[in-house]
């Protein structure tokens, strides 16, 4: 029976990772910063799926919680054979408006976090010859979106970067870039979601679904709608000057994810 590890597990995306590889047989690690959150979900996956639940409680904006996951996934003893980096956030607010300890609290989960426990993970993984790790990024990535976006843009050009120094050792790695998903995101970022169009959002069980079929494809970058997939490649033909003024607009409104 293989084990999945998933930061930020017991909201949203992570959830559903949860939910899913426990259905699917998996043994799982848990690891978010609340406690009492982690052991009500560890309880749950095992009673109804049989699975065992690690609980590992972590802050990823605190080099002690970053080394604590980063050595459970160098444990060659109880090996990781999957690797969720889910946890993140968003502030709300323009540039200069969100105080720089928030910024630089965002750029540590999203990236530095990402960056060593994928290190942790994989360099395990290559000395098996298997793996796979999943790093959550946003559509934002894609688009001139501040700091939130732009530690996505950095979430998938590593993740893609790594995926090919890698390639041939059975470690897979690839970039999931959903966009509007129903979770706690948004509220705890303060933000409104009222004017959003229901087309736009997308449910965290079809991402995960859809993550998983194209990391068993071997792609190293998922984005798992049709609409985004169009959304996107539209992008692309707008000049990146009136990008950046539509998307910052539209940030302010809807949020960075």
């Amino acid at each position: 029976m293989t084990t999945a590890l998933i930061t930020g597990s017991t909201a949203g995306i992570g959830a559903a990772f949860a939910r899913r590889l426990a259905a699917d047989g998996h043994n799982l690690v848990l690891v978010a910063r609340d406690t009492k959150r982690l052991r009500e979900q560890a309880t749950e996956l095992h009673d109804r799926h049989g699975i065992e639940a690690e609980v590992l409680t972590a802050d990823l904006a605190e080099d002690d919680g970053i080394e604590a996951v980063a050595a459970r996934l160098g444990d060659r003893r109880n090996a990781v054979d999957l690797l969720i980096n889910n946890a993140g956030f968003g502030n709300k607010g323009r540039f200069l408006e969100v105080p720089m300890a928030d910024e630089l609290r965002m750029l540590k989960v999203h990236c530095e976090a990402v960056l060593r426990l994928t290190s942790a993970a994989t360099e395990a993984m290559r000395e098996r010859g298997r793996g796979g790790v999943v790093n959550v990024a946003s559509v934002a990535a894609f688009v001139p979106r501040g700091t939130y976006g732009a530690s996505k843009a950095w979430v998938v050009q590593f993740s893609q970067g790594a995926a090919r120094d890698l390639a041939g050792s059975g470690v897979r790695l690839m970039a999931l870039c959903p966009g509007f998903v129903r979770t706690e995101f948004h509220q705890r970022a303060g933000m409104g979601t009222d004017n959003i169009p229901n087309w736009m959002w997308l449910d965290a069980d079809k991402v995960v679904a859809a993550a998983l079929t194209d990391l068993a494809r071997g792609r190293t970058l998922s984005i798992p709608d049709p609409r985004y997939k169009a959304l996107m490649g539209a992008a692309k033909l707008v000049p990146r000057g009136l990008l950046g003024g539509l998307t910052s607009r539209t940030g302010r409104k809807y949020g960075p994810q």
